[in-house]
């Protein structure tokens, strides 16, 4: 982690991540491509989520989240930053100078070798079918199903446990904790997602939030009761209901939001433990 000095209050507390360990290089040119940002706005235009807008302008870098090149090594070049997502990326090259994006696992070097296949060893990076790997393996960029693409485990820090090889699916247990299985023939990458410190850093100030993207957010109970069911009343007080309420009535904290008659119901073995 990156620790401010307080030149400044709004600098007191305020940490970031350490990106020494990161190449300072421009993106790979053939790898980005120039998105308009949506901004919390539908294609009608209206907001359909609110407090996004502003930021700075950044490029997106189009990652490999299926299997590039099958049986076919490539080798670590660089390890970037990415503005679009928590994690760090890596850049790979192969022997016939083709080039991808990948989701960086923790403890990647350049200079590494990562290959994707049927079989391959289960080395750090290397990705192959959830039925090659062994129990206790973390994995992350996780397909559902097979050939599709990782959809699942992307974040920073994230990463999913096989905890047992079921005849044609495999049990994993997510970072949710909740413990699902999977087709065997999924593919999976090995490893943990790298950043995991991502979910230590504090922003502290306005500035930076907003060069993120974030608009203010004003507390529904400083509104007046007709802009907001915690609005309302003399002075600072009690939102005075027994549940907190989003601005639009509905239930904010416990509620169940899963359809119960979901398909994919029947391959959760366990819920998520409530924190």
């Amino acid at each position: 982690m990156k620790i401010y000095k307080p030149n400044t209050s709004s600098q007191r507390g305020m940490t970031g991540i350490d990106y020494s360990i990161l190449i300072k290089k421009e993106p790979e040119k053939t790898l980005t491509v120039s998105l308009q940002r949506r901004v919390g706005r539908a294609s009608n235009g209206r907001i359909t989520t609110r407090h996004r807008g502003g930021g700075v302008k950044r490029m997106y870098r189009i990652i490999e989240f299926k299997q590039p090149k099958l049986e076919v090594a490539g080798k670590i070049i660089s390890l970037e930053y990415d503005p679009n997502r928590t994690s760090f990326i890596a850049l790979v090259q192969y022997p016939d100078n083709s080039k991808v994006y990948i989701l960086a696992p923790k403890d990647l070097k350049v200079g590494d070798t990562v290959i994707c296949g049927e079989k391959t060893p289960i080395a750090l990076g290397n990705r192959t079918r959830l039925k090659n790997l062994l129990v206790g393996t973390m994995v992350h960029n996780i397909e559902f199903e097979p050939g599709r693409g990782g959809i699942a485990v992307k974040g920073a820090g994230t990463g999913a446990q096989i905890l047992a090889q079921d005849g044609p699916y495999t049990q994993l247990k997510m970072p949710s904790t909740e413990i699902r299985k999977l087709k065997s023939d999924c593919f999976a990458s090995i490893g943990m997602v790298s950043n995991s410190e991502h979910r230590f850093v504090n922003i502290g100030k306005a500035g930076r939030a907003r060069l993120m993207g974030k608009r203010p957010a004003v507390r529904g109970t400083a509104m007046n009761p007709c802009d907001h069911p915690h609005g309302g009343g003399e002075g600072r007080q009690p939102i005075g209901l027994k549940h907190p309420k989003t601005p639009w009535g509905k239930a904010a904290l416990g509620l169940k939001t899963r359809k119960r008659s979901k398909r994919s119901n029947k391959f959760i073995i366990q819920r998520r433990i409530k924190k």
